[in-house]
């Protein structure tokens, strides 16, 4: 059951107003690609006899990073969905949102968005040390698109075209680079397959909201496609991404293809639910399944990379 905050029961501007538009929930959305990131290059440290080179600052420092930028993604699209009157109290059917609500002051909102922006980038700024230059311009791209994503691109359905690069491809390769200055083809699908579980996240949620967004102008997938090829878009990506597990078969860690279907078990669950219930508000309760399952999905692939890692470096290395 979905509990709803009251408006009285938050006062203006104080901490669990902020925390609460931080969304903690989505966290574990930006942990999982930096998760399995770390694992694969750990494992590969292991595998090829170099377990020294593993660096464990620039291991905090993608994790710190991902975890700001997250926030600062949820306070840019709070802040301009209220400035746009996308968010409207009465018709709304996610989760409430601060400025909306008036938990937060719009001009507090503002500066905020600045700091997090500003300590996003000073976070990230060390990573040239271990990654050289290039990191400049990834973490340029990541602050450019958190913002664009909520004030154009989302408007125009290449959400999950942004999902399946910054929360897949971006962060599982570069935080494997980081690491061992490289990027395998293993990385390669890792990220992919990564991207497109958390894709599913953002699915749900326009599958929940396709009618207002048709109304306010936004060309979600599931507003061009249609309902019914959104629920069975939300299936395809879950078996696709566990099928990309396959390349781990072809390096000798078949664990971590066997794993992640206990992720895909889940994953179906949600599905039926989401057909079940169709629309409206309860949809709610399958992001936060979804929300669920993706970080079981991280920690399913990422558990089975460490002890791959562990029984290779012992029987291979």
């Amino acid at each position: 059951m979905q509990v709803v905050t009251t408006d009285s029961e938050i006062k203006k501007d104080s901490l669990k107003a902020w925390v609460l538009a931080a969304r903690p929930k989505t966290l574990s959305g930006a942990a999982v690609p930096v998760m399995i990131g770390l694992s694969l290059a750990w494992a590969d440290a292991q595998t090829h006899n170099m377990s020294g080179i593993f660096n464990w600052v620039a291991a905090a420092l993608c994790l710190l990073f991902a975890f700001i930028m997250q926030i600062d993604a949820n306070f840019i699209n709070d802040f301009v969905d209220y400035a746009q009157g996308i968010d409207d109290r009465a018709t709304r059917l996610g989760p409430e949102r601060a400025c909306t609500q008036g938990w937060v002051s719009i001009g507090k909102m503002k500066r905020v968005i600045a700091a997090t922006t500003c300590l996003a980038c000073l976070v990230g700024l060390p990573l040239v040390w271990y990654g050289g230059v290039a990191m400049i311009a990834v973490g340029a791209l990541c602050v450019l698109f958190c913002f664009l994503y909520t004030t154009h691109l989302s408007r125009m359905g290449l959400g999950d075209v942004l999902v399946l690069v910054f929360f897949g491809l971006i962060p599982v390769c570069v935080t494997y680079y980081l690491q061992l200055h490289t990027v395998t083809l293993e990385v390669l699908f890792a990220s992919i397959a990564c991207g497109l579980v958390i894709d599913a996240l953002l699915i749900v949620n326009n599958f929940r909201d396709r009618d207002t967004d048709r109304l306010a102008g936004k060309r979600t997938i599931a507003v061009r496609i249609g309902a019914q090829r959104t629920l069975q878009l939300y299936l395809l990506v879950g078996i696709v991404a566990c099928l990309l597990g396959i390349i781990f078969l072809f390096f000798g860690r078949w664990l971590v293809f066997v794993t992640p279907l206990l992720y895909l078990l889940l994953h179906y669950s949600t599905y039926l639910k989401m057909k079940k219930i169709w629309e409206g508000r309860q949809l709610n309760n399958c992001l936060g399944a979804t929300a669920r399952n993706i970080f079981i999905y991280g920690l399913l692939v990422s558990l089975a990379l460490l002890i791959s890692g562990l029984y290779l470096s012992v029987h291979v290395g």
